[in-house]
């Protein structure tokens, strides 16, 4: 019998799926793009005395995860506890506020201002990351978790990557400068408004539930009753892993970009292109290898790419580093720096490296949804948002410390290496369900392939 054929992307023509997806997608890309261009501005046009440019992209990480950490646990509760398409439609209109706000500080300038504008993007990242997570169980059956997940990973990785590029061209003061970005920001909050018009009612699991206002009981709570199903605890760290993995690389391409690869504003912009592009082809190719069905086998596989191309990635920027010690040129330009041969291999191992990131990531968002109690699922995942925050907070912390030890930036990338890979080999030690079904996987594709 011909196999059904993959749904994933039947589901960007139906109602159930299509609003919601095209109101994260703005969302995201409006968030990455007020973040990115306020952390160019800070780096290269902007001095700040109390605010060095290796500094910036860890402070604006920060603030911005900020809010996850000390709201997440409140807004799980309203998550579960009212109608999603209305917490949806709320939400994109107080986005529209808030890049008002953030459009008269970039135009002014006012660096206090833009810091709290980035603060708020942060509220408005953390009331997202519970509700599109809450969301997608409620619409999609079990049997296209995989996919469903798989088209948002791959849609909010190009936003990233879409708003990375604007802010990017758009902060440039040869384009416009900050009142370009402050009408973009405004116009994608209206146009994201627009969209959550469409998003179908998606009624309360728990409309009787009081709330808790304190985070921290409210999280140890929630904490306990995830820790009784061990697999999806272990999904639970697995993505706060990710995230821990992810930021670390981030946090730094500004630095890279302007330190070491002596180049201008667009390099940093395109290397977060790369790293999302990348990710969300790992995200999409998920639904493909797992045939429908949620493959933990993925994960450890995942997580071996992101450990080999980590620190293949390292050697090619401490050489880098050695080369460009040597020559004395003026900043490469994005399209400079893409076509000089010498920067092939280090691009190559980003790409490959934030591919295995996406690989990594969908099992475990799906897992996590398929085993949480759909009565308190919007809490569990607000509590994974959490376990996000911190481990995102604790990678910028070891970043920084790392550098003010005096770690270069090819020994900074090859110590995140070495640490993921004793993370996950504690992980799959203490859970090996995840290596167990990667062997058991490969060995399925390898006999089909034979048989072929």
């Amino acid at each position: 019998m011909k196999p059904e054929q993959p749904h994933q992307f039947r589901l960007l023509r139906q109602r159930r799926y299509a609003p919601f997806f095209f109101t994260t997608f703005l969302g995201s890309m409006n968030d990455n793009l007020l973040k990115f261009s306020a952390t160019l501005l800070l780096t290269y046009q902007l001095a700040v005395p109390w605010l060095p440019p290796t500094l910036v992209g860890p402070l604006l990480g920060a603030i911005f995860i900020a809010p996850s950490l000390l709201l997440s646990a409140t807004l799980g509760q309203w998550a579960d506890r009212c109608d999603l398409a209305w917490l949806i439609r709320l939400g994109k209109g107080l986005e529209v506020l808030m890049m008002a706000l953030a459009a008269w500080a970039l135009w002014q300038r006012d660096v206090p201002l833009i810091l709290a504008c980035v603060l708020l993007a942060g509220v408005h990242v953390s009331l997202f990351s519970t509700v599109r997570y809450a969301y997608i169980p409620q619409h999609l059956g079990p049997h296209e978790l995989t996919g469903g997940n798989g088209v948002l990973e791959m849609g909010i990785f190009l936003a990233i990557l879409m708003g990375t590029l604007a802010g990017g061209v758009l902060i440039s003061p040869d384009v416009g400068g900050t009142w370009v970005v402050g009408l973009a920001i405004v116009a994608m909050a209206l146009l994201g408004r627009l969209a959550s018009h469409w998003v179908p009612s998606t009624p309360a699991v728990a409309p009787g539930l009081k709330i808790h206002w304190n985070p921290v009981a409210e999280t140890w709570r929630n904490l306990r009753r995830c820790h009784e199903d061990r697999l999806m605890f272990a999904s639970m760290l697995g993505i706060s892993w990710m995230w821990f993995f992810g930021a670390g690389f981030l946090a730094m391409f500004p630095a890279l970009s302007k330190e070491v690869l002596h180049g201008q504003e667009g390099v940093a912009a395109f290397l977060l292109v790369l790293t999302s592009l990348g990710i969300g082809g790992g995200a999409l190719m998920c639904e493909g290898l797992s045939r429908g069905k949620v493959e933990l086998g993925l994960v450890p596989l995942g997580a071996l790419g992101m450990a080999v191309f980590a620190v293949e990635m390292s050697l090619a920027v401490q050489a880098l580093e050695q080369a460009n010690a040597l020559v004395d040129r003026p900043p490469w330009t994005a399209a400079q720096f893409v076509t000089n041969p010498a920067h092939w291999r280090f691009l190559a191992d980003l790409l490959l490296m934030a591919l295995s990131v996406g690989l990594f990531s969908v099992s475990l968002y799906a897992q996590m949804q398929a085993r949480a109690e759909p009565s308190h699922r919007a809490r569990i995942i607000a509590t994974n948002n959490i376990l996000n925050a911190l481990f995102i907070l604790l990678s910028a912390v070891m970043v920084g410390g790392l550098s003010a030890v005096g770690l270069s930036m090819g020994q900074l990338f090859g110590a995140l290496a070495v640490v993921h890979t004793v993370a996950c080999s504690l992980a799959f030690a203490w859970q090996p369900i995840f290596v167990r079904h990667a062997l058991y996987w490969v060995r399925h594709r390898l006999g089909s392939q034979s048989q072929a």
